[in-house]
């Protein structure tokens, strides 16, 4: 199966070319197919492992397992919903003088992020891991600034700034690593994940301790983990909106994933409790901040960024607890979230072409203007809240599950108390957009029926979660929540 490997790489780097050769018919109908055919690999590529085989190609340059496709799947959805949300998105702007050029520009990168983003949950050592989040950074900062607005530049300065800074945290903790290792294996050695988890008992805990931290810290940059979160409401907010979504849902948690890889060597060498609390700290405060912003945003954009931060906190709270049904339930938020934030941010994008403007007072009965978009983006703020028969309520149920087995009472409270303040924030601003009654001359109708195809496609994912665990995701799931509570080369 080494071909689906290498193929799932090829296909958006071919989307990439016909993009820069044509820069809207052909680019459109490239990325569409590059990002139908990403998901269907990433799904065949997960059906492929479910049962806890890794696959590996290009000799040992690429190496995919059940949990790195639990992370493959989340951006193979967000890609395929991405590319056909664009199409509609970008369709509003067709006829003016300069959306040849942006086209191209636009999709060029969309898909070189797409390929980034592909590229980080089949890496097979951590320098390879370090590079592909790296790509994801520069390509998603010229994303992020494609407008060329004053906004959108300072975003992306700001997000280059403190992402690199905190990259180049996470290298120094690859570099101890290494070091740590080379006791074992040599001064020469290619660290590949299972190389490391197989020597783990030997290294040093003090050297694997800080190798952890410094990673949290470092590739916390990019999940959004406070204090280093300031670039992700600027990023959010300035970016279009399925780039928005892609961030949100597949950027951070593809972060989030170097991360798990420390963690798995941390484990596998002792130092569980340890790690547990480095998580659930980063966790608690990442969550109780978010939740506070949730309730004073006035831009939407920035309201579902911060709606962001809070859910990375509650995946690491998940890993943090420690208890097998909670670590479940944080692999199957990856999926949930990026179902639902893909849904949230396509809908505040199809508002914003619709209005004109970002701020939640500036937008009433979006219910009644865009029947299908205002229904959606308000059943996304309930997803995002947990409302049951969500998926997000069965992955957020588990984590709570699972710390009240692993006695985490203090944890879980803060848990539920905060995920409730910001389920009052979200729903109370998304509820004043949506049902309010209609002001102004706005035009009334769906600006473009490929951005709805988009939203639907993501609030498929939703509900089909929430109400059913498809067998083979669940036993993808069992084999991955296994890799990282026991770890094993």
């Amino acid at each position: 199966m080494s071909w689906a490997l290498i193929l799932i790489l090829a296909v958006p780097l071919v989307a990439v070319a016909v993009s820069l050769a044509d820069g809207w018919r052909l680019a459109r109908a490239a990325t569409l197919i590059a990002g139908l055919v990403s998901l269907g690999l990433a799904i065949f590529l997960a059906i492929t492992v479910a049962h806890g085989r890794t696959l590996h190609a290009l000799g040992m340059a690429l190496r995919l397992d059940s949990l790195g496709a639990v992370f493959l799947l989340a951006t193979g959805l967000l890609y395929a919903a991405a590319a056909t949300f664009s199409i509609g998105y970008l369709g509003a702007g067709e006829r003016t003088r300069t959306f040849a050029r942006f086209s191209r520009r636009y999709h060029a990168l969309l898909n070189l992020f797409g390929w980034t983003m592909l590229l980080v949950p089949l890496a097979s050592d951590f320098g390879t891991l370090w590079v592909a989040v790296e790509l994801t950074t520069i390509v998603s900062a010229l994303l992020v600034a494609i407008d060329r607005t004053d906004a959108a530049l300072e975003a992306s300065w700001k997000y280059i700034l403190i992402a690199s800074t905190g990259l180049g945290i996470a290298l120094l903790a690859i570099i101890i690593l290494y070091a740590a290792g080379t006791d074992a294996l040599g001064a020469a050695y290619v660290p590949h994940f299972g190389t490391l988890l197989g020597v783990a008992p030997e290294l040093s805990h003090d050297a694997v301790r800080m190798s952890f931290l410094l990673a949290v810290v470092g590739f916390g940059t990019k999940v959004g983990f406070v204090p280093t979160h300031t670039w992700l409401p600027d990023a959010h907010s300035e970016a279009p909106a399925p780039v928005s979504a892609l961030l949100s849902g597949s950027l951070l948690a593809g972060a989030f994933y170097a991360i798990l890889r420390f963690y798995q060597v941390t484990v596998a060498a002792g130092d569980r409790a340890f790690a547990n609390h480095v998580l659930v700290v980063f966790g608690v405060v990442s969550l109780a901040v978010a939740s506070l912003f949730v309730l004073r945003q006035r831009n939407f954009k920035r309201l579902l960024a911060y709606s962001s931060i809070e859910h990375m906190g509650i995946i690491a709270l998940g890993v943090g607890f420690g208890a097998p049904l909670a670590v479940g339930g944080a692999l199957l938020h990856v999926i949930t979230h990026a179902s639902a934030k893909g849904l949230a941010f396509f809908g505040a994008g199809s508002i914003l072409r619709r209005y004109d403007t970002k701020e939640v007072d500036g937008v009433t009965g979006a219910a009644t203007v865009m029947p299908w978009t205002g229904p959606m983006f308000l059943a996304a703020a309930l997803a995002l809240s947990g409302l049951p028969l969500s998926g997000v309520f069965r992955s957020e149920f588990q984590i709570v599950a699972g710390g009240f087995a692993q006695s985490q009472y203090v944890g879980v409270a803060l848990l539920i108390v905060l995920v409730n303040v910001a389920f009052f924030g979200i729903v109370w601003h998304a509820g004043r957009m949506v049902l309010s009654v209609p002001t102004g001359d706005t035009g009334r109708g769906e600006t473009s029926w490929w951005m709805v195809a988009g939203m639907l496609g993501c609030l498929f994912v939703v509900v089909v979660l929430g109400v059913h665990l498809p067998s083979v995701l669940g036993d993808l799931l069992s084999h991955a929540v296994h890799s990282v509570s026991s770890p094993s080369a």
